[in-house]
């Protein structure tokens, strides 16, 4: 492709055109196992926009790949045309009509976004995907998505009602249902709409050709069926038969996965919210065959969930930062478990539910255990089956369960003995599969585990998928349910349909599409399944030295192959959690967890170069990675950029000299000691402001910022003229040492005395010992030989020292907690510092355990209310909780506290005082954070018990925040 002709093409265009390489890999890929380099990536602002854009690829024959969320499973995404990025731009609610129960909308919204925006009238879009909190409702009409409320709601196809298209040739279209006049009308038309309509009722009219459809098309009971294009659903109509249906080509366009036109508009039909009133029993199973045997007998109660589990999934969370917690209800070890979902309008009608469906999993299924959860409880475990795809990615090594034959579908009476026979064949393979998902749709996402690196397994790959191909002909079911057949399935449709309707297939094609522009070889001629895939079969795979320990992943490369491509990391702000602030941000796939996995695997797996880690597009592709941990907690892979990116700055750092600034940044402890030679005159070349302009333009620093201040006198310092501090003011309790941290050392000294005040007050004795600083500022710049000298030096002092009965407190989370996180990369001696991990704790984590064991009460702090909201810093979210801050501000009895779902504050560490920097770290503080602390009243407290936390709050919106410690301290009653 002539990239001077894109270039032309991006200047036409309103939005954005991009063909350089780093845009190029990061939409290689999506969610499946393929990977194909695009010419080019559009992210159009318009319709416009998209018909230049077809214009083009009709007059210089590149085909046109529509993407949005890129979660998909099939390889929809991944082709060598050219990309068009949708969900950047084109993701407004356009119309509302509540008394229509409608809306309209643009391809690029995301199905939570659009249902949080739905909930005040009590309406919402029923089709409900596991990735529903970054997936696009345009996604759901391309694969015509389903998901766990299919059982209730049905799926995409059902919900569609208009969509605005524009076709191969660049005109604009709105098909919707047309009574058989209007159908007349449309098949005189001399266009090609015209054409299109009247090409279609020739080739559906005869009878033959209708009745080879209903033959071969899987059994109309399956309602989840995405196999081929749905011309059943076409002849299902007033126009062809004497069904009471119209016509309405919405049906075959949902499930057409962008190969036969482009979506600009979507009109939806809405339902209303489900009863208020629900619960939800686990049922849990001791094997497969018992936990699908069960699924007949409870789907003859009103369920709106019908979910599946196996052991594998199960086993998946028990490592999962996030996820573990999920795992409450779970009884045992069983081998499946069914997650019945049940909804009434009144609480006395939910319980007699409960009470019938209870009965009928104890008396007529083998089931061991029945857990009945409510409320938050439905959510988390909801969430930990939504989390499915992703934890999958957990699995150690090569080996990962393969999206191939995830999404056949039969008939609920059949699933039992399908599922039996599958089992069979599975084993005739030597492999046990992953069973997990839809059980109640008659559809499980059965995943055989392979190692697609090796030519052996993609053998296996293939002659696997096409033996369930034939089992699922044999009970007449959809070999896709929901997740489309893109690359991986589109090459056994032939055999699954028929000749005679392949044939079907390849005429739809060419009527909408003779140019074949729109998403070429995905449903018909499609490239064999085993081509293009992300792996080189029996590659030599590449050797990379680091200084980071990444033995728990196998190695570095295999850490960042745990990147799957789900895209969690995409969800909106409103989605809560932190993954992932910079993305959220510009979003832009380029500043996602997943964009810059993609990246750094390319580099890894695409480059020979000796010095591959000398690339500056990967270090563009990392700048604004502010190290925040939320992927390391929220993916289900537990993907860890944030050390990802120190590695790679480590090694980038071989080839490039570091930046003064970064030096500066990196040594801040040092510099801060150097400083208290005079810390008054320090302190005022800070302040002054001409000084302090002049300072921040040497060091690129935003004009905006306000350097931070050194305290009169160090902590250290003050300990040490004053060491009877440390010694318990009340009843003895327990002897601690703290962790006198780089932060609170010299920045924040009232917030350590504080601390020592509210410990030694509740009787704590506190022992502090020479120790280094954390190495915090080390990691995040990269100079990990530092920060590894500083962190064996800490493990070395403090082993001998702490333990279950005299542990280590610190204050400042980001530095207290490299001891449970990077530590454990760094440590010269692994096992001596997963020991030390297991008892330092946040001095918030220690407190809330203390009142827990009833050491401390509400009766040593004042009685005065006080409101309070609490901002938690990052690194507590992803590697502990704000739990215990949130548990220890509730303990004085007329506190009313409560948790800002706040993700990140955007300053991260020096992130937000560099200067190229300040803008996307202000806009991710605006986010959430800033505008609930505008919001709050001048007399309630705002708590953040990080530094640049607090700091940022202030340049943000002027006010103070203050250290949970501290705001403990002023509650406590000294005697």
């Amino acid at each position: 492709m002539n990239l001077s002709l894109l270039e032309l093409l991006g200047s036409r265009i309103e939005g954005e055109l991009y063909v350089n390489k780093t845009f190029k890999e990061l939409y290689a890929t999506d969610a499946s196992v393929y990977r194909k380099l695009p010419v080019g990536v559009a992210i159009p602002k318009s319709r416009k926009d998209i018909q230049q854009i077809i214009n083009f690829a009709n007059q210089e024959g590149v085909g046109l790949i529509p993407r949005a969320a890129g979660t998909s499973l099939a390889g929809q995404c991944v082709g060598d045309g050219l990309v068009i990025d949708i969900s950047k731009y084109l993701n407004s609610v356009i119309e509302f009509n509540e008394d229509e129960q409608t809306v309209v909308v643009e391809p690029g919204i995301i199905r939570d976004d659009l249902n949080r925006s739905l909930k005040p009238y009590n309406l919402f879009f029923g089709p409900n995907t596991s990735t529903s909190n970054r997936c696009t409702i345009g996604g759901m009409v391309g694969n015509n998505s389903s998901g766990t409320t299919s059982i209730q709601y049905g799926v995409t196809r059902d919900k569609v009602l208009e969509l605005e298209t524009i076709l191969s040739d660049g005109s604009v279209v709105t098909f919707k249902s047309l009574n058989a006049e209007e159908f007349q009308q449309k098949l005189q038309q001399h266009n090609l709409e015209g054409d299109i309509y009247r090409k279609f009722y020739e080739m559906l009219l005869p009878q033959e050709v209708q009745q080879e459809i209903k033959e071969q098309f899987p059994l109309p009971e399956i309602h989840r069926r995405n196999t081929g294009y749905a011309l059943d659903a076409l002849i299902d109509s007033d126009v062809f038969s004497k069904s009471t249906q119209t016509f309405n080509f919405c049906k075959l366009l949902c499930g057409s996965e962008g190969t036969l036109a482009f979506t600009t508009k979507i009109k939806l039909q809405l339902n209303e919210l489900p009863p208020e009133h629900s619960a939800m029993i686990a049922a849990h199973f001791s094997s497969i065959e018992d936990c699908l045997a069960a699924v007949e007998l409870v789907m003859q109660e009103d369920l709106y969930t019908c979910e599946m589990m196996d052991k594998i999934i199960l086993d998946c969370t028990k490592d999962s930062l996030k996820y573990k917690e999920n795992r409450f209800f779970i009884e045992g070890d069983p081998l499946g478990i069914l997650m019945l979902e049940i909804k009434a309008e009144t609480s006395k009608a939910l319980q007699h539910k409960i009470s019938l469906l209870e009965n009928n999993l104890s008396t007529k299924s083998k089931s061991y255990a029945n857990k009945i959860l409510f409320g938050e409880e439905i959510y988390l475990a909801l969430e930990l089956r939504k989390a499915g795809l992703g934890l999958l990615g957990n699995i150690k090594g090569d080996k990962k369960a393969v999206a191939c034959i995830e999404d056949t579908a039969v008939a609920l009476k059949d699933l039992s003995s399908y599922i039996t026979e599958f089992t069979q064949l599975m084993r005739g393979f030597d492999q046990r599969a992953v069973y997990y998902a839809h059980a109640g749709a008659g559809e499980l996402h059965l995943r055989p585990i392979l190692n697609l690196k090796k030519e052996k397994d993609v053998k296996l790959f293939k002659e696997i998928t096409y033996e369930v191909a034939i089992l699922v002909k044999k009970y007449k079911g959809s070999f896709s349910g929901e997740h489309g057949d893109g690359r991986v399935r589109a090459s056994f449709i032939n055999m699954l349909v028929g000749d005679k309707n392949y044939q079907l297939f390849r005429e739809t094609k060419q009527i909408f599409d003779p140019k074949n522009i729109f998403n070429p070889g995905k449903i018909v001629d499609a490239l064999p399944m085993e081509t293009d895939l992300r792996y080189k079969p029996n590659r030599k795979e590449p050797k990379e030295e680091t200084l980071m320990n990444f033995d728990d992943s196998q190695g570095f490369l295999r850490a960042v192959e745990n990147c799957n491509g789900s895209g969690d990391c995409r969800k909106s702000v409103e989605s809560g959690g932190t993954m992932c602030p910079s993305y959220r941000a510009t979003k832009s796939e380029k500043d996602s967890t997943r964009g810059r996995a993609n990246v750094l695997r390319e580099l890894m797996t695409q480059t020979d170069s000796i010095k591959k880690f000398d690339d500056k597009h990967t270090k563009e592709v990392l700048d604004l990675c502010i190290s925040c941990k939320g992927c390391k907690s929220e993916c289900p892979s537990n993907v860890d950029m944030a050390s990802y990116k120190a590695e790679f700055l480590y090694q980038y750092h071989q080839f490039n000299s570091p930046s003064f600034r970064d030096q500066l940044f990196a040594k801040n402890y040092t510099w801060n000691k150097r400083g208290r030679i005079s810390t008054t005159l320090t302190n005022a070349l800070f302040s002054t402001p001409w000084t302090s302009k002049l300072i921040k333009q040497i060091l690129n620093i935003a004009s905006q910022r306000n350097l931070p201040q050194l305290a009169k006198k160090s902590l250290r310092k003050i300990i040490q003229e004053k060491p009877s501090l440390l010694s318990a003011k009340a009843k003895y309790i327990q002897t601690v040492y703290i962790f006198i941290d780089e932060f609170t050392d010299q920045l924040d000294t009232q917030v350590g005395i504080d601390a020592i005040e509210v410990l030694t007050l509740l009787g704590y004795e506190i022992k502090v010992v020479p120790h280094e600083e954390s190495g915090r500022a080390q990691i995040s710049k990269g100079f990990l030989k530092e920060a590894k000298k500083l962190a064996n030096k800490n493990i070395e002092t403090f082993t001998p020292l702490i333990s279950k009965q005299t542990p280590l407190l610190g204050i400042e989370p980001s530095a207290t907690l490299s001891f449970r996180d990077e530590y454990l990369r760094l440590a010269n001696q692994p096992e001596k510092a997963i020991k030390l991990s297991k008892n330092v704790f946040l001095i918030e984590e220690f407190l809330a355990k203390e009142i827990q064991k009833g050491k401390i009460s509400s009766n040593q702090f004042r009685k005065e209310k006080k409101t309070i909201k609490i901002h938690g810093h990052c690194h507590q979210k992803a590697l502990s909780s704000v739990k215990p801050t949130f548990d220890i501000l509730n303990l004085p009895e007329n506190y009313t506290v409560t948790i800002i779902p706040s993700g990140c504050c955007g300053m991260a560490g020096s992130f937000g005082y560099e200067k190229e920097h300040y803008e996307v770290s202000m806009q991710i503080g605006n986010q959430t954070l800033f505008p609930a602390i505008r919001k709050a009243k001048d007399d309630v407290l705002i708590s953040a018990n990080g530094t640049s936390c607090r700091h940022q709050i202030y340049d943000g919106t002027k006010k103070k925040s203050i250290h949970p410690i501290s705001i403990l301290k002023n509650a406590l009653i000294k005697l």
